[in-house]
């Protein structure tokens, strides 16, 4: 069965925000299957003003203590 955007149901969404832009942080269910944790992508702003998007990558631990933050939202939204 090939993917089905309309399946894909996003539960939670939080930004972590740092001088490098914002790295987004989100709980999906597809297909109202188990809710799974998205770390990223990092949303930047480009030299001509558009937003870019690249993978999150390593995070720095200013971004892991904001992601601790969000802990009991993230826990709601995927049931633990």
């Amino acid at each position: 069965m090939p993917y089905d955007e309309d399946l894909d149901v996003e539960l939670f969404q939080g930004n972590i925000e740092t001088d490098n832009g914002v790295l987004r942080v989100s709980v999906w269910s597809y297909n109202q299957g188990d809710p799974k944790l998205q770390i990223g992508p990092r949303v930047y702003t480009k030299k001509d003003g558009n937003e870019g998007y690249r993978k999150a990558g390593r995070i720095t631990a200013e971004e892991f203590e904001q992601l601790l933050d969000m802990t009991n939202d993230i826990q709601e939204h995927m049931g633990v």
